[in-house]
């Protein structure tokens, strides 16, 4: 396993049996912000890639707003099959996966790890996470021997089912991408103005 993909693995049977094709995490190898996803759903696994669909809209939409461009940034999951009719991954499941999304965020060694929605947030955190209540907060991690920063979101989806959530999805991206240096100069300079490094002031060294 010393590069970042997965070309074949039999360990979760249902998950093999569901899947069109092992869906890998795409990005530069050294991208300083991750976003971490809970598993492929089927757009994903029609076309192999991590947030595709309405979704992938969300999520794009967001980055072009903070002006973070998807080419810079990498976006993984924490499962890479698809689970049958798009449900949660199970605990044996992420359990399976876990060594790879490990190994793959210890080789791009991110400044910053975004995970969105509740069951990453909870994989990653290893507690329970009421994501909507703690959406912007800023947790340091160990996986294995390293330690990783990570910024909890509501999931892309959460703000086509509620527009109420469009703005703190938004807000948490755009706050990511400032801890992360990849935030443009135009919108740090705004972000500061408004406010919104206020609640990082905490966690800079």
């Amino acid at each position: 396993m010393d590069g970042l993909d997965v070309t074949a693995c039999k360990r979760c049977q249902n998950l093999v049996e569901s899947r069109s094709q092992i869906v890998n995490g795409v990005g530069p190898a050294d991208a300083e912000l991750v976003f971490v996803g809970e598993a492929p759903g089927a757009n994903e696994d029609e076309h192999g890639e991590p947030f595709v669909g309405r979704s992938g809209d969300v999520l794009d939409d967001a980055l072009n707003e903070v002006g973070v461009s998807r080419d810079t940034i990498r976006i993984t999951n924490c499962v890479r099959c698809r689970p049958p009719e798009n449900r949660n991954p199970k605990t044996e499941e992420l359990s399976n996966c876990r060594r790879y999304l490990e190994h793959e965020l210890s080789v791009i060694d991110p400044a910053v790890i975004v995970t969105l929605g509740k069951v990453p947030s909870e994989h990653l955190l290893d507690r329970q996470v009421a994501v909507t209540t703690a959406a912007g907060d800023v947790v340091d991690i160990r996986l294995g021997d390293e330690s990783h920063r990570v910024i909890i979101s509501v999931h892309p989806a959460a703000t086509l089912y509620d527009q109420s959530h469009s703005d703190t999805f938004v807000n948490t991206i755009k706050s990511a991408a400032s801890l992360a240096g990849v935030q443009s100069d135009t919108d740090s300079a705004n972000n500061a103005e408004s406010g919104g490094q206020s609640r990082l002031g905490e966690y800079e060294d």
